[in-house]
């Protein structure tokens, strides 16, 4: 008699992002990373959020491969990017794309010429010249600017840009890239709460769709638990939590920005730890995976009740 099969799921994904007890001490002596281990499925999304000064932007750039770390294990995209060569180094950086809060751009620069930038690293040197002259797919610029309600900007310089409209290009740049491992540093801290919402919806469509990883510092808690189903909080360097989103817990995150005051940063305003102030927060009817923020989790934030 023959035993039958239990079914096969999907395989697991792949790793995309491994940090072993990663530290990082910087040339004054100051420690910016402290024993930091985090694991990364490809396809995953998860948000570091913590008061500022917390080591975010460091653990970013780490993970990056824009910082080398001066202790523990890094692997990206199952790489380890320090063993590699120079040239190697390029090409793996090319898979990974980096929104900034203040985007390196050019002032003089077009802003169509500032998105298709995103794909510099997988074109030819020839290529990539030749678009300097002329926009070498101003149809596939466009098309992420619309995304970004800022396709009206297409030719203008960015220095007529403001800080907002900037960082919308610089997410324009990385909806272009399609990279593999999505990093984005506070990338809507200038936008008002209604644009920085469809922007970071914008990077996770876009994650979901290309089965991306995505990984964001937000300063905004409102905006991590709506789009963000993995949560990671730091201070002074080191993780203190690294939960679910509905795992979360008030008392959690008021110990996390304890340091900042009896408030709770929130997209455009801040949230009284007693509940008696804050901005709107995402519909706690909201369904979708990893969006939707519990009554139980946030009273104390006004409208999600």
């Amino acid at each position: 008699m023959t035993a039958e099969l239990a079914p096969r799921g999907p395989p697991p994904a792949a790793i995309a992002l491994l940090l072993e007890k990663i530290g990082l001490v910087h040339a004054n002596g100051h420690r910016a990373l402290h024993q930091v281990s985090l694991s990364c499925r490809q396809g995953e999304r998860l948000a570091v959020i913590g008061p500022s000064g917390a080591g975010k932007t460091t653990l970013l750039r780490v993970i990056a491969s824009a910082l080398r770390p001066t202790e523990g294990r890094i692997e990206t995209l199952g790489t380890n990017p320090w063993q590699l060569s120079a040239r190697s180094l390029r090409r793996h950086r090319a898979r990974i794309g980096t929104v900034h809060q203040s985007p390196p751009i050019p002032p003089r620069l077009r802003v169509v010429t500032a998105v298709l930038a995103g794909r510099l690293g997988n074109w030819s040197t020839a290529r990539a010249l030749g678009s300097l002259l002329y926009p070498s797919d101003i149809a596939g610029a466009r098309d992420a600017l619309t995304r970004l309600d800022l396709a009206d900007r297409l030719f203008d310089r960015c220095d007529r840009l403001s800080g907002g409209q900037l960082q919308r290009v610089g997410i324009a740049r990385i909806l272009y890239q399609r990279p593999d491992l999505t990093l984005a540093d506070e990338p809507v801290s200038a936008l008002d709460p209604t644009l920085a919402d469809s922007a970071v919806g914008s990077l996770v469509e876009q994650s979901e769709s290309t089965g991306a990883t995505l990984v964001a510092s937000l300063h905004a808690v409102d905006l991590a638990l709506k789009w963000f189903p993995r949560i990671v909080g730091m201070r002074s360097g080191a993780v203190v939590f690294d939960e679910p989103a509905t795992a979360v817990s008030r008392d959690m995150l008021e110990d996390l920005y304890a340091i900042e005051g009896s408030s709770l940063p929130v997209q455009g305003r801040v949230a009284q730890a007693s509940g008696s102030a804050g901005a709107p927060v995402p519909d706690a009817n909201d369904e979708r995976t990893g969006r939707g923020c519990r009554g139980d989790i946030l009273p104390l934030l006004s409208g999600c009740r």
